[in-house]
């Protein structure tokens, strides 16, 4: 059995690695939806507000089989409309990483958007007035300010996205959770590998617990008491 488990440990690197591809993916969107929200133009704000709406009302599972499925389907359709012979599988990474970013992107837009007005906006006004322009004054100013107000959403976000990559093992991709159900069926022991296995997700959950405890505490200094 120990063969099995070392399986689950090599599914664990790549749990890791779609995690940290779809937080990239979700922070890269997050961002891009908060300034949209915050630009003051209608079909922007419409834009995101749509995205963020109807994203966040449909359950993961189902978000995954229509982007995996259906964007196939949709790709495929396209190829033979342009007259190509040629079908198309999606990849069920590059499917997995985009997917969950995709969702966790709505859950970070309200982040960021509300960590952003939690800053003062004189502060924003008075780096314009000494002439800093307005990417300056978001490097300078209101990114780490922003950090620090949307750090618990954050980590609230990343924990349930490390939780979301298991739902990629419903569409091939060999992750920790796929490795599990594959062991349990061989073996006829499914308890003791989903146990071992939630204890590997307990342990990403608890080191990402620390690491951004330590990053809000560091952010916080100078305006809160905070224990390094």
């Amino acid at each position: 059995m120990s063969g099995y488990y070392y399986s689950i440990l090599q599914g664990a690197l790549l749990t890791v690695v779609v995690s940290l591809a779809s937080l990239l993916v979700a922070t890269l969107i997050g961002l891009a939806g908060a300034a949209a929200k915050l630009s003051g133009r209608r079909p922007l704000v419409w834009l995101a507000t749509c995205y963020t709406t109807v994203v966040r009302g449909i359950p993961e599972l189902l978000m995954m089989l229509l982007i995996f499925y259906g964007g196939a389907i949709g790709l495929n359709n396209l190829l033979e409309l342009l007259g190509s012979d040629q079908g198309v599988d999606l990849n069920p990474f590059v499917a997995g990483v985009l997917t969950i970013g995709f969702i966790y992107g709505a859950y970070m837009t309200e982040t960021f958007r509300g960590a952003i007005l939690a800053i003062p906006k004189g502060q924003m006004e008075a780096a314009w007035a000494f002439g800093m322009s307005p990417m300056r004054t978001f490097i300078r100013i209101t990114l780490p300010q922003m950090v620090r107000y949307a750090l618990p959403s954050f980590t609230n976000n990343w924990l349930a996205l490390i939780k979301a990559t298991a739902l990629v093992s419903l569409i091939g991709l060999h992750d920790m959770t796929y490795l599990a159900k594959q062991a349990s069926a061989a073996v006829r022991e499914p308890f003791v590998f989903f146990l071992f296995t939630a204890a590997l997700y307990l342990i990403f959950t608890a080191v990402s617990l620390q690491l951004l405890k330590r990053l809000s505490a560091r952010y916080s200094l100078g305006t809160d008491k905070v224990q390094l």
